[in-house]
């Protein structure tokens, strides 16, 4: 057997040297990683810088706080269940349809459905169009805003006999705006509970 030229190695041997050099290195490397970092990858040219703007109000949804949804609440105050905002006219200005109802501490007030849009001269929200009104006793469900068109389920009831806990009807409603006023169309398989 052959003896190395080399003395043992120095490295085989550890110490703590050696582990707080490997850590100095390493928080090394994280620290400038985490400062230095690539752009990122694209596959198309890069845009012109674009300035970050508040869009002009009348480009702005029409905003349901501070409405005066036409409720009859008494001493509770009406309450957005749900809104979805569009461009039901085609005017270039969105829109926002809302489901509100009174809240109440239990069972299930009726909802009405509202059609907001801002006002030509103040810019504030104001109702348009009551697509549902909470005489009618209707819970809306399925609410969605698509191209123009406002769909939602309708549950009532046949009858004042029938129990306010359980409605017995269910019906598929849309809503699109014809020029002057918003027409309602129901399905043909539309039926009850």
């Amino acid at each position: 057997m052959q003896q190395s030229a080399v003395p043992e190695l120095a490295h085989t041997q550890t110490r703590p040297i050696h582990w707080v050099a490997t850590a100095t290195a390493v928080a090394g490397v994280v620290a400038l990683s985490s400062v230095v970092q690539p752009g990122s990858a694209t596959a198309a040219q890069s845009a012109p810088a674009v300035q970050n703007k508040s869009a002009p109000a009348a480009t702005q949804p029409p905003s349901t706080t501070g409405v005066d949804f036409p409720l009859q609440c008494g001493r509770v105050k009406p309450v957005v269940a749900k809104k979805a905002t569009g461009d039901l006219d085609g005017d270039g200005r969105p829109e926002t349809v809302a489901v509100v109802h009174c809240d109440s501490a239990m069972g299930t007030p009726p909802d009405g459905v509202y059609v907001l849009t801002r006002a030509a001269d103040s810019g504030k929200p104001r109702v348009v169009a009551t697509l549902v009104t909470p005489k009618d006793r209707f819970t809306v469900t399925d609410f969605t805003l698509r191209t123009g068109t406002v769909a939602a389920t309708l549950l009532g009831y046949s009858s004042d006999a029938v129990p306010n806990c359980c409605p017995d009807l269910k019906t598929p409603v849309k809503w699109h705006w014809n020029g002057t006023a918003f027409t309602r169309s129901t399905p043909a398989d539309a039926h009850s509970v």
